[in-house]
């Protein structure tokens, strides 16, 4: 109790509004973090295509590998972006966040590497317009609604 009082007599109005606050800051709103989204997702994928493209073209990995690397860095950078940014849910454990994020981009990445694969293999396109293409529905379809309704709840 005798520390309740030092900290109100130190804090005063600062340790009501903190209170009042409770879990943080309200969840952004459903079109701005659409925009947000898009935003992280278009910085997000500029990282895993170049890392995609570095380890394919330079290193000379197997495309498929570079590709699950290449979404990996990505996804860290969309795991900081949405956290941060574009829900702010900062305040949340983020380790519980990291959990759900892993299990979402593990969705994520199996749907993308099964993606570039199928239409490479099929369609003997380029393993990058495959990407291109299998990127671009996985992040329509799935990403944004896991990241939302699931991860950063």
């Amino acid at each position: 109790m005798e520390n309740t009082n030092v900290l109100e007599e130190e804090y005063g109005d600062s340790l009501a509004e903190l209170e009042a606050v409770g879990d943080g800051p309200q969840k952004t709103p459903l079109i701005i973090s659409w925009f947000r989204s898009n935003v992280a997702s278009v910085t997000a994928t500029s990282v895993d295509f170049m890392f995609t493209i570095f380890f394919t073209e330079i290193i000379g990995l197997w495309y498929v590998l570079s590709n699950a690397m290449g979404a990996t860095a990505g996804g860290i950078v969309s795991f900081t972006m949405c956290r941060l940014w574009v829900f702010n849910r900062r305040t949340a454990r983020w380790h519980h966040q990291a959990f759900r994020y892993v299990l979402a981009i593990c969705l994520s990445l199996t749907l993308n590497t099964l993606g570039v694969w199928f239409l490479t293999e099929t369609f003997h396109i380029s393993y990058v317009i495959s990407k291109v293409l299998s990127a671009g529905a996985v992040g329509v379809t799935v990403n944004f609604m896991m990241f939302r309704y699931f991860v950063f709840k």
